[in-house]
Order: C-alpha cells, then structure tokens, then sequence
C-alpha cells in the first residue's frame, strides 16, 4: 500500500522503554494473552510512508501523520491477531495511543519480555515490539 519494501533486521530483546523512532503507536491486547504491541517510526520513514498513501507532501508530524500511524498499527496488529487465532490463540486488540518526540517512552502494560522486530526501509527504519505474556503464565 505505501511502496516501499521493507527489510526486516535481527528480532532481539528491547530492555529500553526510549524508543528509538520519533512517533510510536501502542495497542493493547487481551484474550488468551494480555499486552501490547507496539509500532514506532523514524520521522524520515513515516513522512514517506504517508506520502505514498495520501499523495500529498508531509513536512511535519501533524494529525495526518499521526493517524496513519494509528491505522497501520491497527492493521499490523490486527493481521498478527488473525494469523495467532489460526493458531487457537484467540485475541483482541484495544484502540492505538500515539506517542510523537525525540526518546519518548514506551510503556507496556505488564512486565513480560519484549520482543523488537527492526525494519529499514531506504527512507529510514521502523520497529515492531511485542510484549505478551500468556494468561496461563502471567508476569508478577
């Protein structure tokens, strides 16, 4: 949708709540596990992504932008949601909250690990983050 083919990195583990993107989104996400997910952007990235959807110049992170992130959030949560639920791992997912600013936090709702997927893009890179603990097993 937004034609740019993005290359994915190394997953790791994120111990650092700063992100390393100017805007983020943060979904939760309850049912057979609870948590969140996470999609934060370069400015650089975000502004040619939401220029390839809506065909105008983005100069700035204004409401656009921010609702493109929200959006694409939704979706990559929700395809994640829908892949997990053929699994027998049925979830739901909450609305996005956005978060724009040079080290702004990130704040997951439980303590359970967080997994980072990074992705480059030639306009700059973006990260996906996970953090779901099991119902069956829930983080203290």
């Amino acid at each position: 949708m937004a034609s740019i083919e993005p290359t994915p990195g190394r997953p790791f583990l994120n111990k650092d709540e700063h992100a390393s993107g100017d805007v983020s989104a943060i979904i939760s996400v309850s049912g057979a596990a609870h948590g969140t997910m996470s999609l934060t952007f370069t400015e650089s990235c975000i502004k040619v992504i939401v220029h390839n959807l809506i065909g105008i110049e983005v100069t700035e992170l204004n409401g656009e932008v921010m609702d493109a992130v929200g959006e694409l959030t939704n979706m990559i949560c929700g395809d994640a949601r829908r892949r997990l639920a053929e699994e027998g791992i049925p979830l739901q997912g909450g609305i996005p909250t956005m978060v724009r600013g040079k080290g702004h936090i990130i704040s997951h709702i439980n303590k359970g690990p967080r997994l980072a997927i990074p992705f480059e893009t030639p306009h700059g890179g973006f990260i996906v983050e996970v953090c779901l603990v099991s119902d069956n097993n829930k983080a203290k």
